[in-house]
């Protein structure tokens, strides 16, 4: 992987503390490609200075990693064609989001129109990056919002079955309110202890966890180099944690919000580097991303 720094120190030409001009000076080194540039500016702070650092990709980031080798466990078992990101979209408000009802696997809950505003705002907020491809969940709140977002692109949207979201048996389709009154322990265990959460032998989420990793596997090996996903809160959980090398037990860790967008960097080992966490800016302006 090429690197690169950049690096700039503010130096005085004199002891003066105005200076009528200006002049800089660069200094190359191989291998790192460091370039130290020194600023003689007027009413400048001598102790001032600034640190970019540059990933192989030419992302400009102040403060990143040059790599992320062996930061977690390759999940494509094998090389990958080349370095590769990954943003990562939750559907918008569904029909069972606005009831609070569970939804698990059930296609019944459909997008609402606020959910689609929320599919439009991420289309706008994505509509600045070259994506190769669009994997989505068939489940209609998913489908949906993959087609609103991926209005006016070239390529056929995917669906994988990988994407669907969790079976959750018997509480799909429940207010939680009441599936709390009718399977106290069950609801109690899937809200409080997920990873134990057990129907006639059938762990959902170590069935989700094997399922992401056969979706990681699927995505990473496609043709390509910039792809977004659109799914579910639940597989998007798993999603995130396998890249991360987390177990079930750490499936609440983290939270995703409707429109919510994370993104994921992947080096040619197909090991991950978690860049962008459920980022909603968009869903509350104009705000676009361009990264």
């Amino acid at each position: 992987m090429a690197c690169g720094v950049v690096s700039m120190t503010i130096v005085p030409l004199s002891s003066s503390s105005s200076y009528s001009s200006c002049l800089s000076y660069v200094r190359k080194r191989p291998l790192l490609r460091s370039l130290s540039v020194g600023v003689h500016c007027s009413s400048i702070s001598r102790d001032l200075s600034l640190t970019t650092e540059r990933l192989g990709n030419g992302d400009a980031m102040t403060g990143g990693a040059f790599d992320f080798y062996k930061a977690t466990t390759s999940l494509t078992e094998r090389s990958i064609s080349t370095s590769k990101k990954v943003t990562l979209v939750r559907h918008g408000l569904s029909t069972w989001n606005e009831e609070s009802r569970v939804q698990g696997s059930s296609d019944l809950s459909l997008l609402t129109e606020t959910g689609v505003l929320q599919a439009e705002k991420c289309r706008r907020a994505l509509a600045n990056i070259n994506f190769d491809r669009c994997f989505a969940s068939p489940i209609s709140r998913a489908k949906s919002t993959a087609e609103v977002l991926w209005q006016g692109r070239e390529e056929e949207l995917v669906f994988l079955d990988s994407l669907k979201e969790a079976h959750l048996f018997f509480l799909e389709g429940m207010k939680n309110v009441d599936a709390k009154k009718i399977y106290p322990k069950e609801y109690t265990t899937w809200r409080e202890d997920p990873a134990k959460f057990c129907v006639n032998g059938v762990y959902p989420l170590r069935k989700i966890w094997v399922t992401a990793r056969e979706a990681w596997r699927e995505i990473l090996l496609s043709p390509g180099e910039n792809f977004v996903v659109v799914t579910h809160k639940s597989i998007l959980r798993a999603l995130i944690c396998t890249a991360l090398g987390l177990g079930p037990e750490r499936f609440r860790s983290v939270e995703i919000n409707n429109g919510g967008i994370s993104v994921f960097k992947f080096n040619e080992k197909g090991e991950a580097m978690l860049q962008s966490l459920n980022m909603t800016a968009h869903m509350y302006s104009d705000h676009t991303y361009l990264y």
